[in-house]
């Protein structure tokens, strides 16, 4: 099966990746990680500059020397890929320092993982929708603290979309499908059909997490990018709990760099890694099933922790490929139908590419490597597709090799669950009454119908799962079949099994998880609003925990910093053995 075709099929169905990027230009406190001294401490340490991590960060640094260590490059160094029409040449650029890593999980389904400052907001459809309250209660959150929290998310990157022709028919079409009533422009998540937020402003410009370091204390923060963190450091005095106080990365050139926290209590280390990185790097830290650690020759296993790695979900996604017999507006999420039974229905629509590209595949995936292949496509599609929420069937995921930068096996057991299969049912007749309503007619070909758009799936190579031939008449084996994921998979690190309600890591003093490895589902209709709002609303908690203990202990100041141009944390140029 031919990988450059899937990426076709993603590019006529989705077009989910459009990789716009602020014309900011980088902060003066963004530096690669090859300038950054071999040894320094900081008050806090957060890895993974991503969604939730930006947002932390940028917080914590209001009242503290924070340190972030983000694996991949920065969105603010390729303007040129602003437009949609270079979609494709991001997401097939799978290179060692590209934004986008993919990756195939063991159900046979492709995925990926972000490896950019800003994390998946630099490559995903832009929706932006609160969670919905009942998460909210379920979460034990505060729900004024957490409204202010979307609040300053909203301000720095969050716009109203111009709806048109086709997303305008989508609408329309899911109010005469049922899926009622019509909200209207909301960021709130409100069952019916209503029009979400986007991080795409008015001048097609997209904005990301990354943006949301503009509110960081420049003086207070310093991140370092293509720095590969291989391990937290512990200490493993006998009769005491682990405490994490430092990490080991390393840069683009080889060299690795020690970095520890401050000798204070409050002092902490973050992981905010993704529903991937996080569990994967308290597994290569000796923080997982000791048995599984074990067999891979983690040394030392700090912490049996079986829970690691399990509860791993992933909304599963089936579509529908509609050509339009006129022209269609080039559109991403914009219009989402929360039907009944609490899964969601959106669209998108538009392409119009033509590109020459050349894509080293993955080793052994393929038969045929470095290829050349060039499309000239000019087409009037659009996809209608159903997402399950909060899906029953769950998953693990597990070490393969102890590199950091190497994807770990993952199980998402999609539609293990009869339960996620009679929902996923539901969502395809609802998908069928859309795309056969009078209000979407114009943009569907006279004569054709629905199900038979879907059988289009059958041909195509979305999956690497096996087709059959009930699939053409049965919705049940045809979700199973045409499986597809919408890229909001969690779990892994969750709440109430591998951390506590303030997102500590049970058992391990020093250390947190705070992202979507936490959550037991994905909130809203996507995720991203929910993540970045988790940075900002625990980074304000953690800093009144700080100041209340600095009331307490007058001793805050335990290190003087020196004056170091690779850092703004307590550095040394003394080159150490790790």
């Amino acid at each position: 099966m031919d990988f450059h075709i899937f990426c076709f099929i993603l590019i006529t169905i989705f077009i989910l990746y459009s990789p716009c990027y602020s014309d900011k230009g980088y902060y003066g406190f963004m530096k690669d990680a090859t300038l950054a001294p071999t040894y320094a401490r900081f008050d806090y340490i957060v890895i993974g500059g991503g969604t939730s991590g930006c947002a932390l960060a940028a917080t914590l640094s209001q009242n503290a020397n924070v340190l972030v260590l983000e694996r991949g490059g920065s969105p603010y160094d390729n303007l040129a890929a602003t437009n949609i029409e270079n979609f494709a040449i991001t997401l097939l650029n799978t290179t060692p320092k590209a934004w986008s890593q993919l990756f195939i999980s063991e159900d046979g389904v492709y995925n990926h993982r972000a490896r950019v400052l800003g994390g998946d907001s630099v490559l995903n459809a832009r929706f932006y929708s609160r969670a919905e309250e009942a998460y909210v209660k379920m979460a034990e959150w505060d729900i004024d603290e957490v409204e202010a929290a979307y609040e300053w998310v909203e301000t720095k990157l969050v716009f109203k979309p111009q709806v048109m022709g086709w997303q305008s028919a989508l609408k329309n079409g899911l109010l005469e499908a049922g899926v009622v009533p019509y909200n209207g422009f909301t960021y709130l998540h409100i069952n019916g059909t209503k029009i979400g937020g986007t991080i795409f402003d008015p001048a097609g410009h997209r904005h990301s997490a990354a943006d949301l370091l503009a509110y960081a204390n420049p003086d207070g923060i310093v991140v370092y990018l293509h720095a590969l963190v291989h391990k937290i450091l512990f200490t493993t005095t006998r009769g005491e709990r682990p405490k994490a106080y430092g990490v080991i990365y390393q840069d683009a050139n080889g060299v690795f760099h020690k970095a520890e926290l401050g000798k204070n209590a409050m002092n902490e280390v973050f992981l905010s890694a993704g529903a991937i990185g996080s569990p994967q790097l308290l597994m290569l830290s000796g923080v997982g099933p000791m048995a599984h650690l074990e067999s891979h020759r983690v040394n030392p296993v700090v912490l049996d922790q079986p829970m690691v790695g399990q509860g791993m979900g992933d909304n599963p996604m089936n579509a529908a490929i509609v050509p339009s017999p006129q022209p269609v507006e080039l559109s991403l999420v914009q219009v989402v139908g929360i039907t009944k039974f609490y899964d969601f229905i959106e669209g998108g629509s538009g392409l119009n590419v033509s590109f020459n590209l050349t894509h080293k595949l993955f080793d052994g995936m393929l038969d045929l490597l470095n290829q050349r292949l060039r499309l000239n496509i000019i087409e009037n599609v659009g996809v209608v597709f159903h997402k399950v929420d909060g899906p029953l069937s769950r998953g693990y995921l597990e070490l393969r090799n102890l590199n950091p930068d190497d994807n770990p096996s993952v199980t998402f057991n999609y539609y293990r669950e009869p339960e996620d299969l009679k929902r996923c049912v539901k969502g395809l007749e609802t998908v069928i009454k859309v795309i056969n309503s009078n209000a979407f007619s114009k943009y569907k070909y006279p004569g054709v119908t629905a199900r038979e758009l879907l059988n289009v799936m059958l041909g195509l190579p979305i999956n690497l799962r096996p087709r059959h031939e009930t699939s053409t008449f049965n919705l049940t084996q045809f979700c199973i079949d045409t499986v597809m994921t919408i890229w909001h998979y969690h779990g892994g690190c969750q709440v109430g099994r591998v951390v506590d309600k303030n997102y500590k890591v049970i058992g391990i003093d020093a250390l947190r998880v705070i992202d979507g490895s936490t959550f037991l589902k994905s909130p809203g209709t996507n995720p991203q609003a929910t993540v970045m709002m988790l940075g900002r609303y625990m980074g304000q908690r953690i800093l009144r925990e700080r100041a209340a203990f600095r009331e307490k202990d007058c001793d805050y100041s335990t290190v003087v910093p020196t004056k170091d141009e690779t850092s703004i944390g307590y550095s040394s140029s003394k080159k150490k053995k790790f």
